[in-house]
């Protein structure tokens, strides 16, 4: 109800229209006073149309745009060597002294060449010269002084075309190293900036202990503090009621507007705070709270398990995974499918999974019984000589009737284990579709086969604006929850190993 409410007056809010669909997160936090009353709290992430102080929201953890703050002065300072960066860079007398230097360079490659190949055809004569007939002694130290003569003079044509280029390179490097110090110092000024900024902030929790960001990315792997950590609307929301001795009782955020570009987001839906930001802080800030068990967590303690066995024979055999159940283990002490064929097969040596599905996802995996096949299979996979099919249902329709979507991926680092769409950093990521039925006019039934096999592949193609833009029902990740992931690995084609055979097996989706 309380997010509802923050929704009803974000769509009154006219003059921020305009920022509003470019998308942003939100926080709702329902809290309860020391005299039991309840209430909520709302914030957003970041910053809301260039300021942090708004009506109606919580105020940031701390103030980073106070005009006459550290922050903005020294950012100014920073702004300033930006522009001398830029002025540099962009001066007329080093373009031209940098294109100088670049013609000449190619201007001495091209003459010493020539140069070069001219000695040689006179040498040729030279030797020529002396196999038609023999030389007296005058005409052989004839030849030696004119092949003295023209080493001597390519010596010194290079030695004048190194003698110019070294004056451009000894001018364009001064430019160049007063371009690398501001940059420098720069790097410098940035690094002991944002040290500082994460030293205001001071994270409280239940019990009232505080830690600044310094302290706690300390304890995570990569130590420092991502750009923007402790500005998201969970961390405001928790610092707030703190502060007034309110108990949280329980928080909610969600996306207002269009998706970015990389990530899949979807307006009104909800999300869970982001791992890279705030996972860390929120493991401080919680503490002392009495909070429900990760549903995660709890979903992956499944009980030991036979797995239905599709295909078997002597050397491998093809099992039906169930949604929700792990590949290989995890962090976490729970049932994989590896866990169940180990007990399976006790004697089988090597890895046993050949390739893996996600938790959320149900289908064939391959299991190989001897390492000798496992390497084997495991080919077949990298060299893409597998074939393979899924089977999803969609919310929304795809209008057409067949096509391919090619959208590199990869790890979106500060929100782990979700992958985003980036064309620079990107692996190619490749799966073509055909749609099998349309229900209702709300849902597409569809075929999935993916050329390439990155991490949620068919799922961000699925949901992606630049894809079909119609998420896997289920999908939590990339679209809205559902009872399960409704993607299912339905068939796989591969070379037997040992008999040479193709196998081809499918198991249809129960749904």
């Amino acid at each position: 109800m309380a997010a509802k409410e923050v929704q009803s007056y974000l769509t009154r809010q006219t003059a921020w229209k305009d920022e509003l669909r470019q998308g942003k997160m939100f926080g709702v936090l329902i809290v309860q006073t020391e005299h039991g009353e309840t209430g909520y709290l709302a914030a957003f992430s970041g910053i809301l149309a260039g300021k942090n102080l708004h009506p109606f929201f919580v105020p940031p953890v701390y103030d980073l745009l106070q005009p006459q703050g550290f922050f903005k002065i020294e950012e100014e300072n920073i702004s300033s060597i930006n522009r001398n960066i830029r002025q540099l860079e962009n001066d007329k007398a080093y373009a031209a002294l940098s294109a100088e230097l670049a013609r000449t360079i190619q201007s001495a490659e091209n003459i010493l060449a020539t140069a070069k190949a001219q000695l040689k055809e006179a040498k040729t004569a030279r030797e020529q010269r002396r196999k038609e007939k023999e030389l007296n002694a005058q005409e052989e130290a004839e030849l030696i002084r004119e092949s003295q003569f023209q080493k001597a003079e390519y010596k010194r044509l290079e030695r004048s075309w190194k003698a110019r280029i070294t004056t451009l390179q000894t001018q364009t490097e001064d430019w160049e190293r007063r371009i690398s110090a501001l940059k420098s110092e720069r790097k410098t000024r940035s690094a002991a900036l944002q040290q500082k900024l994460f030293e205001q902030f001071g994270m409280l929790n239940y019990r009232g202990e505080v830690k600044n960001l310094c302290e706690i990315f300390g304890q995570t792997v990569h130590k420092t503090p991502p750009a923007g950590a402790g500005e998201c609307a969970a961390p405001k929301l928790l610092q707030q009621a703190y502060l007034h001795g309110w108990k949280p009782i329980a928080m909610a955020e969600f996306w207002w507007g269009d998706s970015p570009k990389t990530e899949i987001r979807h307006h009104g839906h909800y999300y869970p705070a982001c791992k890279g930001k705030c996972e860390p802080i929120l493991q401080h800030m919680l503490q002392g709270l009495q909070v429900e068990e990760n549903p995660m967590l709890k979903r992956m303690q499944v009980p030991s398990q036979n797995l239905e066995i599709v295909y078997e024979d002597p050397w491998l055999s093809v099992i039906n995974k169930p949604a929700g159940m792990l590949s290989v283990p995890g962090k976490e002490d729970a049932v994989s499918v590896y866990s169940l064929m180990r007990e399976q097969y006790p004697e089988a040596d090597g890895p046993l999974t050949v390739h893996r599905l996600d938790m959320a996802t149900s289908g064939l995996m391959l299991i190989a019984k001897t390492k000798r096949v496992h390497q084997n299979l495991q080919a077949q996979f990298k060299n893409r000589l597998v074939r393979k099919r899924y089977v999803a249902l969609l919310e929304g329709i795809v209008p057409k009737d067949k096509g391919t979507v090619d959208l590199p991926l990869c790890l979106n680092p500060l929100d782990r284990p979700r992958q985003m769409v980036h064309t620079e950093h990107g692996k190619p990521a490749i799966t073509d579709y055909q749609v099998l039925e349309r229900l209702d006019g709300k849902r597409t039934r569809i075929a999935f086969y993916p050329r390439t096999g990155r991490t949620h592949q068919l799922r961000i193609h699925a949901a992606h604006p630049l894809g079909l833009h119609c998420p896997i029902i289920g999908d939590e990740l990339y679209g809205e929850k559902a009872d399960r992931l409704y993607l299912h690995a339905e068939y796989l084609e591969f070379t037997h190993p040992i008999t040479g055979e193709t196998v081809r097996i499918t198991k249809e989706a129960e749904f």
